[in-house]
This record gives structure tokens, sequence and C-alpha cells, in this order.
């Protein structure tokens, strides 16, 4: 908390995106003054460079850097641990808040929040002190590996497997659409370890026998890389095992709860932005002698955009909540927050770019870039249909 409050001078409360939304449902002082911090850098840092980094394919690493210097990277890494030590909640605002300025890179700093929670959940104490640090300034990048070709959300029937070797691990497969794939510096390897049995293996850039595919040609996120990640008789001391053998998939659900929160405080915070330039483009812009803001069927779908936003957001905080207090539903809240959420936002953008018509089909107004990036959204941390099979199991079990 103190690397963070460190670099607040707050006089008001501020309101996130919406001009007419008191933002302060579930949120304390203190969330109020991380969240105006961490917009205050959206908006000075972030927004007026995004377009120019997605036409570009540009990776933001020093912009990445400015965040940890805040201590964004290790937001809910435990203070004794070298993180910050504050709760779900919070990082979801500071994450919605930060794409308000750029939905991509903040989803690559959720990525590397992850892979310290992991480290700092499940590691022995070298690890702790080896990796934490290092993240905590992205002095090294990091990436989470679960996804393979042939196993998406099926995860079990993964084919990356570990075999032990002495003291080594053999390791052969291949992993894709990994975020930060050939330019982190440690990939989080989900693999398995025996026929039955799934695992987190450390692997550090620069092993032999581990390799990269090419850059994906991506729809959107196109300031974030994306490449498959190789292994072939990639050799690691059995001292990278992070946590015990078998214990792969308590990990991954572990992180995945609060992964899906996290991506949809990303599409919040991508579509409050796109709602505010419309309603700018509402006001300015004129047709049959009047602003397209006197229409009433314009009106309406305004509404609409802003009554879905913040039923996503109430959604997103409350399911954040339930993680802090390890409520026994919180996969169940999760899994709904992140289903509704992303969908919503994505449709606010979608309604956004409608609503600039043939503008908003120009990259010059911004808007195609958002919903390009909401898309995938609905696709990782466990697809919008995955989730829909999460909410109905645990409500009909």
């Amino acid at each position: 908390m103190q690397i963070i409050r460190n670099r607040l001078m707050v006089n008001q409360i501020p309101r996130f995106g919406f001009k007419y939304l008191n933002d302060s449902t579930f949120l304390n002082e203190d969330h109020l003054q991380i969240q105006k911090a961490a917009l205050d850098f959206a908006k000075e840092k972030m927004q007026p460079y995004s377009a120019e980094w997605d036409k570009k394919h540009h990776f933001p690493k020093d912009v990445l850097r400015e965040l940890a210097a805040m201590g964004f990277s290790t937001i809910y890494v435990k203070q004794e641990s070298g993180g910050v030590g504050l709760d779900r909640l919070t990082a979801s605002v500071i994450f919605e808040a930060l794409s308000y300025g750029d939905v991509t890179t903040t989803a690559y700093l959720t990525i590397q929040n992850m892979c310290a929670y992991m480290v700092d959940q499940f590691g022995n104490e070298e690890q702790k002190q080896t990796w934490i640090p290092r993240f905590g300034t992205f002095d090294a990048f990091a990436s989470y590996c679960l996804t393979e070709p042939n196993s998406g959300s099926d995860s079990k029937n993964m084919k990356t497997f570990a075999k032990k070797d002495g003291n080594d691990y053999v390791i052969n497969g291949s992993k894709c659409f990994i975020s930060g794939g050939s330019v982190s510096d440690v990939y989080l390897l989900m693999c398995k370890t025996s026929e039955k049995d799934v695992s987190c293996i450390i692997v550090e850039k620069g092993t032999p026998g581990l390799s990269f595919g090419k850059l994906e040609d991506k729809m959107g996120w196109n300031a974030s890389p994306t490449a498959m990640v190789l292994f072939d008789n990639v050799r690691v001391p059995q001292s990278n095992l992070l946590g015990k053998e078998g214990y792969g998939f308590k990990m991954a659900m572990s992180a995945l709860d609060g992964g899906r929160i996290n991506i949809a405080s990303c599409s919040l915070g991508g579509a409050s932005y796109a709602f505010d330039l419309t309603k700018d483009y509402l006001h300015d812009r004129k047709q049959f002698g009047q602003p397209l803001a006197q229409f009433q069927g314009l009106q309406f779908k305004f509404a609409d955009m802003a009554t879905n936003l913040v039923t996503s957001r109430l959604i997103v905080r409350q399911a954040a909540q339930m993680i802090d207090n390890n409520h026994p539903d919180k996969t169940l809240y999760s899994a709904m927050a992140k289903r509704y959420a992303t969908d919503s936002c994505f449709n606010v953008a979608n309604e956004a770019l409608q609503l600039h018509g043939g503008y908003g089909y120009l990259r010059e107004y911004q808007i195609e870039r958002i919903v390009r990036d909401l898309r995938v959204h609905q696709i990782l941390e466990g697809t919008n249909e995955i989730m829909k099979v999460i909410i109905s199991r645990n409500l009909l079990k």
C-alpha cells in the first residue's frame, strides 16, 4: 500500500469514466485514491499513445516498468513476500482504470500479476526471493502457459509432458496463444508429470530446446505479442517445480477466479472509454439540423449502454469482494461476472461504433480498436460458453 500511497495527491473523489456516476460502490477512500492515481496515469501515459502502439504492434515495456514503480505489478502479492499486499477488489479498480487508457497493455499487466501471485502462493522461499522482486520491477517479464493447440477448454487433455531424468525434468510439447510468448523472460508452464497429474514448472527463456513460433497476426491486442511456446527436450532442474507435483490444476483454478475478474475489469475500462467518446460525439455531430443527442432512438441506445456498464461493474466488484472474503460461491460469481461483463462491455463498444456511423469504422476515432481488443475477452480465461457450464453446474449440483 505504501508504494502506491507515496504517489497520491488526492483532493476530490474521481468520477471514473462516467460523468454522471459517483463511482464509490463497494469502494472506500483508499480505493478511490488508488483509482485516481491509476486513471491519471492512464490518461497521461497510455491513452495518447494506444492507437500508435496498436498500429505499430509496439509492446510498451517502458510504460509497464513505470506501472511497476507504482506497485501495480505485484498488487495482491503479500507484503512480506515483497508485494503490495492489496485485495482483489483494489486490483479490479486498478485494471479498470488503466484499461481506460489502453486495454491491451493492462491485460498483459494482469498476467504479470497472476504469475507473481502463483509464485507467492505456491513457491518456496528461494523461488519467491528469486522471482517476485524481478516480477515487481519488470526486470523479468512473465507468461502463463496452459492452452495447447488441441487442448483449450479441455485442459485436462493436455499433451505437454515433463519426465523425470535424474535431478531434472525433460519437457516436450507445445503451448499456444501465449501472451508474451518469445518476449517474456520466464514461463510458468502447466504440464503433465504423470498420466493423471498436472504440475507447474518454471522455465526460463534461453533454456536449450525452448523456442517460439511466429508472432501471431491477431484481430486485436496488437500491442501485446502472442506466440506458440515450444518445448523440445527442454531440461530444467526439479527445483523449478512450483508447489508440489500434481497441484497444477489446483493452482490454475486458484488463479483463474481472479484472472476472470481481471479480464472483466479490463472490459469495463475499454467500454467506459468508448462510452465517453460516444457521449462527446453525440453532442458534437449534427444531422437534420440538430445534435444526434436529441434523437430519441439514439438516446435509448445510449441509456442501454450506460445500464449495461453499471450492472457489469457491480457484478464484477461483488465477485472480487467474494474472492477477498473466500466466499464458498466465489467461483460461481467469478464465472457470472466474467460472462456478463465481457459480453455486455463488448456490446457497449460495438454500439458505440454503430452510433459513430462510418466514423466509428475509422482508426482515427479509436472505437474500432476498442471493439477489436474487447472481443477476445469473451474467449480467454475460459470461454463464455464454459462460464455458463460452470454457472449451471454450481446451481444444479
